[in-house]
Formats: C-alpha cells, sequence, structure tokens
C-alpha cells in the first residue's frame, strides 16, 4: 500500500492506526518529535487527519479565554490550526478532516472552515462515553453504530489525575491504546486521556474512507 495518511498533532496515532495496520504510509507528525508548523510534507498525499490541541478552544475552559488572547496563547494554537490547513491546502488530499470539541475555534476560523460536516460523541461509534466533537473536511460520513448509557464507563474512572492501575484497565478495556504509556510516560491528567480519538470512531472513519 503506497497511499500516504498525514496524521497531523495525532499524539498517540489513535485516529491513523485503522490505517498503518492495513499498509498505508501513515507518517504521525506530533510533538514532541515534530512539530506541524516546520513541516514539509510529501507529494501524493492521500488523506490528512488532523487534530490540533484543543486547550484554547474548548468550551470547557471559556472562564479562561481572555486571559489566553491577553498572554498570546490563542494566538500560538490558532498558528497549529492554521499550519494543519496550509498542508491540507499545499497537497490537495483525496479526503481530510480537521476534529475539535465543541468551543470556540468553529467562530474563530469560520471564514476557512465554514461549518462542521459532522458533529458526533464517542458513543454513536460503539465508545462507551460522551464528548462532544466537530469534525470538518471533505470525507465520507462514517456510519454511526450507537450504544445505550448504561453501557457507559463510570465518569469516576476519570478523575482529575488517574490512578497507573486505571491507566492499566484503561488500556484492557480499549478506552486507552496499548501504546499509550509509551507516547506518555507517567502523565495521567483527565483532559490527556479525553483527547485520545475513540477507537471505535477510527475504525468508522477508517472504513468509510479508504
Amino acid at each position: 500500500m503506497n497511499k500516504t495518511i498525514l496524521d497531523l498533532c495525532g499524539g498517540t496515532g489513535s485516529w491513523s492506526k485503522p490505517y498503518k495496520e492495513a499498509g498505508y504510509d501513515v507518517r504521525l507528525i506530533t510533538l514532541p518529535k515534530q512539530d506541524v508548523r516546520d513541516y514539509i510534507p510529501p507529494e501524493n498525499v492521500y488523506g490528512i487527519l488532523a487534530a490540533p490541541p484543543c486547550d484554547h478552544f474548548a468550551v470547557s475552559g471559556a472562564r479562561w479565554f481572555k486571559q489566553k488572547d491577553a498572554a498570546g496563547t490563542t494566538k500560538e494554537a490558532l498558528n497549529i490550526v492554521d499550519a494543519c490547513l496550509n498542508i491540507i491546502s499545499k497537497t490537495h488530499p483525496i479526503f481530510w478532516a480537521l476534529e475539535n470539541p465543541v468551543g470556540r475555534l468553529r467562530k474563530l476560523r469560520r471564514h476557512i472552515l465554514g461549518e462542521p460536516r459532522l458533529i458526533f460523541n464517542p458513543c454513536d461509534y460503539g465508545d462507551p462515553w460522551t464528548k462532544k466533537t466537530l469534525l470538518w473536511g471533505v470525507f465520507n460520513l462514517p456510519i454511526k453504530n450507537p450504544i445505550k448509557g448504561d453501557k457507559f464507563l463510570p465518569h469516576t474512572i476519570l478523575s482529575q489525575k488517574v490512578s497507573k492501575n486505571q491507566i492499566t484497565k484503561l488500556i484492557q478495556c480499549g478506552y486507552l491504546p496499548k501504546n499509550y504509556q509509551e507516547v506518555y510516560g507517567e502523565l495521567r491528567d483527565r483532559k490527556t486521556i479525553r483527547a485520545i480519538t475513540p477507537q471505535g470512531f477510527a475504525k468508522a472513519f477508517f472504513e468509510a474512507n479508504q
């Protein structure tokens, strides 16, 4: 398989994992090893998955927006988003998608992104939790496979700092990818864990966009 997939800001590579397992040439461009702002993409890119950090956009942190704007962190975060969009513009992939949770990115880059093509929760694709997420781009809509709330993992399993034992359990039940500790080491905060692309959604997206 010589189709190249760029996974921008992908962390553990969970979103692109089905492509890698299917033999695609997956390039994971993510900190700390690579910065999308410095990345020069190859020719003939087939697909792009972009998940720029949501720290300064998510509605859950709205009470700090003014402080972040004043400190310049919002501008820096938008530079990362713009770098992803610039790579997409340069490469003209067959499909592309940019992900972010509900928040102000929808407003700050509306003139470029337009309206989201898909709004979903992980439970729409068989993963037992909720986190409303927006997806912009040019792609085929993944087929949903929803589950009911009585099958959800308890919210208490994700406290502000998750224990090592909980990390192990989350890996075993499929909530976290097997390479979580390899990528993040001892990092056990709730925000990082919830930012990882759910495997049910990743699989459904792959099946719809090959």
